[in-house]
């Protein structure tokens, strides 16, 4: 990360079928300026349109400021876009940091027939500071999956308790214990 980065450009990755206006992503985006990452196909998520969808916006970002640092806030199947992303894009080396929230388990039976593309995780050490956190009773992942991925991603693992999916439904609010865990990961000042 260079030093004469100046500022933090903030992107929100929602899951499969976006995130819903009480959803905590779309209140910090109201919040605190955010960029949601707005996907083609919410409903079909393939897997390699998502991530050229997000390194477009990467790029148009960094192409207007090339100093700027970024950091990510991904919810459910968000976490795997970050994570394919990383793999891939050479513009890693301005991320400053990371909140992944409520990894599903791709790999389970369950898992979604229109998420195919998605079935074979990623699973490479993420290349900046991050932190999964998890709830105990996720209906799309255990708490054991996520911290499987958490230690391949090379990430931090919080255990929320018994939140469900940690979306609109688990009664977040604007959740302001996950705003301070995303400034954790990095040190510029958030707005807050």
């Amino acid at each position: 990360m260079p030093d004469s980065v100046i500022s933090t450009h903030i992107f929100t990755l929602p899951g499969w079928q976006g995130s819903g206006a009480h959803h905590w992503q779309m209140r910090w985006a109201q919040l605190f300026g955010d960029q949601v990452v707005t996907q083609h196909d919410w409903m079909q998520p393939l897997r390699g349109d998502w991530v050229t969808r997000l390194e477009e916006a990467v790029q148009n970002q960094l192409s207007q400021h090339p100093q700027q640092g970024i950091a990510f806030v991904a919810h459910s199947l968000g976490c795997h876009l970050l994570a394919c992303w990383a793999a891939l894009s050479v513009n890693v080396k301005q991320v400053v940091g990371a909140l992944l929230v409520a990894p599903p388990d791709t790999t389970r039976a369950e898992f979604p027939p229109q998420m195919h593309s998605w079935r074979k995780p990623i699973l490479n050490k993420l290349p900046f500071k991050s932190i999964v956190v998890a709830s105990s009773d996720d209906p799309f992942s255990s708490l054991l999956a996520s911290e499987v991925l958490a230690q391949q991603w090379g990430a931090e693992l919080i255990n929320l308790g018994a939140r469900g999916h940690i979306n609109a439904e688990s009664g977040l609010g604007d959740w302001h214990e996950g705003r301070a865990l995303l400034q954790s990961t990095f040190q510029p000042t958030l707005p807050y």
